[in-house]
């Protein structure tokens, strides 16, 4: 059962789980087909939401007790860096949220409310647990990231990860190095591809931030795409540009995902159609943006999808797709 991103939305999240048939036994939640059935989180569990805690505990003790898999998300990403002091700056961090300063601003306001609803000690705790997760699942017959799946990322961040034995500090000193193939990687997989917008297309995003870049559909070739269909999701305020072409470093670079590869499965990019689907024949992003309004979206992949996809039918049955709506009062 692989779930999107939660954000704090504790309260949905046991809704879903229990709308998924999972029941809390022995202080954890557990499907009743366990081992054969079990959840697999698509990350980003800080931040945003009004339960980050609650969510935090729920989610760690099913990955202790095993009922439940997950990959990085890059709101966990971001936390280590925020938490961690730049040794080459003294009383500064990876991620700057000095609140003099705009960026650093920025940084405070997206981590803020993890700050406040999750004593310090206890954070630390978790984002050392959660420093163990894995950037990628691939578990046969489906997979699983954040943001992105691409081959070239991952084994630039295997290497840096061999060489530092795991996620430690020294890694992140290192992957947090902006201009380095380390950075870029984890960018692509964690936060997804991006494109300069043309000139005077630069949009507001849900956060209050302007930007003049935009996500875009990486597991598509940009062929018989221009500079608004190739983004993900469309942004509105660009399809006056839907004439200008696709910036050429885009098409040099762009890795479109294989048909004929397992079905791969994603969160982050805040989709806001009023009910989930697939977004390709075996690409599904399962982020309903849950934390603005939305829902909270699941996918019930079954091992008999594997056995029908070597067929002509689709990987995807839309008919697995399970959501709850966000709470409107809280």
């Amino acid at each position: 059962d692989l779930i999107g991103d939660i954000h704090g939305h504790a309260d949905e999240l046991v809704a879903l789980l229990v709308q998924l048939g999972y029941r809390e036994e022995g202080g954890t939640f557990r499907h009743p087909d366990f081992p054969r059935r079990v959840a697999v989180f698509v990350g980003d569990f800080l931040d945003r939401g009004p339960k980050i805690l609650e969510t935090v505990r729920l989610v760690r003790a099913m990955l202790e007790a095993g009922t439940a898999l997950s990959v990085l998300g890059n709101h966990e990403w971001n936390a280590f860096a925020y938490h961690l002091e730049d040794p080459a700056e003294p009383g500064s961090h990876l991620r700057p949220h000095d609140p003099n300063d705009r960026n650093g601003l920025k940084n405070l306001k997206q981590h803020e409310r993890t700050l406040n609803q999750i004593p310090a000690d206890e954070l630390a705790n978790h984002l050392t647990f959660f420093r163990k997760l894995p950037i990628r699942l691939d578990l046969g017959e489906i997979r699983v990231v954040h943001a992105c799946w691409d081959d070239e990322a991952f084994a630039v961040i295997d290497a840096a990860l061999l060489l530092h034995g795991g996620c430690t500090d020294a890694f992140l000193v290192d992957a947090w190095k902006k201009g380095t193939p380390l950075f870029a990687a984890i960018d692509i997989v964690l936060k997804g591809k991006e494109m300069d917008l043309p000139e005077g297309a630069c949009f507001v995003d849900k956060d209050g931030h302007r930007r003049c870049a935009a996500r875009v559909r990486w597991f598509e070739s940009p062929e018989g795409h221009n500079a608004s269909t190739y983004t993900l999701p469309l942004f509105q305020d660009i399809k006056r540009h839907a004439a200008l072409p696709v910036p050429e470093v885009v098409r040099a670079t762009a890795r479109p995902y294989p048909p004929d590869a397992p079905p791969v499965f994603f969160g982050h990019y805040w989709l806001d159609d009023e009910s989930p689907t697939s977004l390709g024949p075996n690409v599904v992003c399962l982020d309903y943006s849950v934390a603005k309004g939305g829902f909270l979206c699941a996918y019930r992949w079954g091992s008999n999808q594997a056995d029908s996809a070597r067929g002509s039918a689709p990987l995807i049955d839309e008919g697995r797709f399970v959501s709850l709506a966000a709470r409107k009062s809280r």
